[in-house]
């Protein structure tokens, strides 16, 4: 009886190793799914030989580069870092970096403004940030037509149409 369940236990892993493996290969055929998923002769040949060589005792780290010494490099779905897939595998960091920087740029453009600058030149005091912030809701311009309004520009809208003069809104 322990035997059995031995022998039911080693099934069990083979099988999970095996099927762990099968999700890692590209089917060579079909080329968008993975072994463990196509119908495909190659892909049953190949879930065959994985499940050899797992009884001959092999490790997955044996398996996946007898599958890539006889198929090419790729039929694994996670190709190896060197200098032919460097690029691949740092793309996202490198769209991430340039999605990082455009957003920096707008952030830095939107808060910069050359007005408040001169402003801060002709008085030779810095605008204060209540100041600061009057300012930028007087002189940056509304948005493109069809984007939402934000919040500083209907402030601003609603304060000229209760007939508050600019003035008014700068301290003296």
């Amino acid at each position: 009886m322990a035997s059995e369940d031995d022998a039911v236990k080693k099934a069990l892993i083979v099988d999970a190793r095996a099927r762990n493996i099968s999700h890692n290969v590209r089917c060579t055929e079909c080329g968008s799914q993975s072994i463990e998923d196509s119908q495909a002769d190659i892909a049953i040949l190949l879930r065959k030989l994985i499940r050899d060589e797992i009884r001959a005792g092999k490790t997955d780290k044996e398996i996946y580069k007898k599958l890539e010494d006889d198929f090419g490099e790729t039929v694994l779905y996670t190709p190896k870092f060197d200098m032919q897939t460097a690029a691949l595998w740092l793309s996202p960091l490198l769209v991430a970096g340039a999605a990082a920087g455009v957003w920096a740029y707008k952030k830095h453009k939107q808060k910069t403004n050359v007005h408040i600058m001169a402003l801060n030149l002709v008085r030779g005091v810095p605008l204060t940030p209540t100041e600061k912030e009057t300012m930028l809701d007087i002189l940056t311009p509304p948005p493109s037509q069809g984007a939402r309004t934000s919040f500083w520009w209907r402030r601003w809208q609603d304060n000229t149409e209760l007939g508050r003069d600019i003035s008014t809104c700068l301290p003296t």
